[in-house]
């Protein structure tokens, strides 16, 4: 009989829409800022690092714009332009020969930018808003590479269906450059986020007040995806704690159970829920469990043990691993060995080349560097 793997429920097929995962380990979307900076496309040394995590069940790619209203950080990948499409193309293709699933997930940051990504022009968000914290601007500012968010400004009720658009044109666009399917980030202080919450959306027309309207930009931009792609090709991540630039909700079990209820019943083909390691917020993740009707993705500084024990139990589907999936491409092979694990470098998470990004040792070998 074959060894067990340690921690085997992290090794059981799942069927996340379209695909069928291998395993419930998910690697999570990751910024590393190593994109180039004018066009915003990817380069091989991004095929290398998607390559060398192939073996995950299903990969997320790190987070990518929508339009260049949605960029809020220097050296970040696009996915609406031809050449953005074209340098993807090859990252694909590559985690799909070497067996991987890859979704690309879908980003409009909203106020956490800075005017330097748009020509000099405010950033927007649901209502007029200055996020705490500073914009990662890099050499695009002369004060950089950090400097102060400035005060975004509220969209139009006219200008909700041109953004709606740009997730759609963006998700067509994915599809061309090959990926799986989509996440569609709807966490994390970010604009979809940023009329979630009731600390950020001040808006008086349908939707901003009740929940059921702070919600309606979520499910509007989820069915164009939806119409696009299919159900079965789009996930969507939601996050009840406290996001970027300082942004809460009065209530988050309320706003987020709803949000994922409001999900439910259109065959998504995931849910992937941010926890923190509060007792409450822990209670608002299994309230949003038992009111989504699909496949459930938790991820937030879960180490093997815990991850195979909550699925274990039913309170997850499949774990999403972040920061060990940086330091150690071949996760799933260390999982099932139960470690060693390398441990990941801060100092070279954002930005910069090979080093800290394709160079980490996999078990009996060394990393591939570069193409």
């Amino acid at each position: 009989m074959a060894d067990v793997p340690a921690h085997a429920p992290l090794f059981n097929e799942l069927k996340l829409g379209c695909i069928t995962a291998s395993n419930r380990i998910v690697m999570a979307p990751l910024t590393r800022s190593r994109s180039t900076p004018k066009e915003n496309t990817q380069t091989g040394l991004h095929t290398v690092y998607y390559t060398q995590r192939a073996g995950a069940g299903l990969i997320v790619s790190e987070a990518t714009q929508i339009s260049t209203e949605g960029q809020g950080y220097v050296w970040t990948p696009g996915i609406f332009s031809d050449a953005q499409v074209d340098s993807w193309r090859p990252v694909t293709s590559a985690v799909h020969a070497a067996g991987g699933h890859i979704f690309c997930q879908l980003w409009h940051v909203g106020a956490i930018s800075h005017n330097v990504f748009h020509d000099g022009a405010a950033p927007v968000s649901s209502s007029a808003w200055t996020p705490k914290g500073d914009a990662f601007v890099g050499d695009r500012h002369p004060d950089g590479p950090m400097v102060p968010h400035p005060e975004a400004r509220a969209l139009t009720l006219d200008e909700i269906p041109r953004v709606i658009e740009d997730y759609r044109h963006a998700a067509k666009c994915a599809d061309k450059a090959g990926f799986d399917g989509v996440e569609f980030h709807a966490a994390n202080g970010y604009l979809i986020d940023q009329f979630l919450r009731s600390s950020v959306n001040k808006r008086d027309d349908k939707y901003g007040g009740s929940v059921e309207n702070r919600v309606r930009l979520l499910v509007e931009a989820v069915d164009a995806l939806i119409d696009v792609l299919g159900a079965d090709r789009v996930g969507v991540r939601l996050s009840p704690m406290g996001g970027a630039g300082g942004s809460q909700d009065a209530n988050p079990m309320e706003t987020y159970v709803a949000a994922a209820k409001a999900l439910s019943g259109k065959g998504l083909a995931y849910l992937h829920v941010v926890r923190s390691g509060d007792p409450e917020n822990t209670k608002i993740v299994d309230a949003m469990r038992a009111a989504f009707d699909g496949p459930f993705i938790i991820n937030g500084g879960f180490k093997p043990e815990e991850a195979a024990q909550w699925i274990e139990e039913g309170r997850a589907d499949a774990v999403a691993f972040g920061r060990m999936y940086i330091a150690n491409p071949d996760l799933t092979k260390r999982i099932a060995l139960d470690g060693p694990y390398n441990e990941a470098n801060p100092a070279t998470f954002y930005g910069g080349g090979a080093e800290g990004y394709t160079d980490y040792p996999i078990l009996n070998g060394t990393a591939q560097a570069a193409e």
